[in-house]
């Protein structure tokens, strides 16, 4: 496994050793003592697999408190872009967000650590995403940016994006609270 540093601190992409054959492909997507020695000593409690059609976008989410939670993630079938969003007070990359193409084609994967918020629009037909996550599910925790907040201007890589109710009434990145400070 390769572990690529970005240019905010603290997401990481990994990029798995794949092995191909005539039959198709194996890789580990997950090693703890490979991840602990690059770094990432964290334990995963909760495992999380969701399927979208071209153009959904799903996020920007996070979860605050003894709930926050980190990412590992990747997607099995199809492409999608992936963001993460720094929402780390004090942080030098504060309001800054990173993308990534994560398909089932590179295997590429990213870490996002408790501090960002997470979302991702689907660039192919059909996407399956998968994400183990270091805290459970918490609807009490969870806290959610607007997808399209004019200060943010993401550019998703979607026309006529499909979003649920919830990310579409999001709050505005400028309303978000102190939550995690840096």
């Amino acid at each position: 496994m390769e572990f690529i540093k970005t240019p905010i601190d603290g997401l990481i992409i990994i990029k798995p050793k794949v092995f191909s054959d005539s039959r198709g492909y194996f890789l580990e997507s997950f090693r703890e003592n490979i991840f602990r020695i690059n770094g990432l000593d964290y334990k995963f409690v909760q495992s999380n697999i969701s399927k979208s059609k071209r153009g959904t976008i799903r996020g920007l989410h996070y979860q605050i408190g003894e709930m926050a939670q980190g990412k590992l993630c990747q997607v099995i079938y199809g492409e999608v872009l992936d963001v993460a969003l720094d929402i780390r007070f004090g942080s030098p990359t504060f309001g800054q967000y990173f993308t990534q193409i994560l398909s089932e084609e590179n295997h590429t994967q990213i870490w996002i650590p408790p501090g960002f918020a997470h979302g991702f629009s689907v660039l192919s037909d059909e996407a399956i995403f998968y994400y183990n996550c270091t805290q459970y599910y918490s609807k009490e925790h969870e806290r959610s940016i607007r997808y399209d907040d004019p200060q943010l201007k993401i550019d998703w890589k979607v026309e006529n994006p499909i979003v649920s109710e919830k990310d579409s009434n999001g709050k505005l990145f400028s309303q978000i609270e102190k939550d995690f400070i840096y």
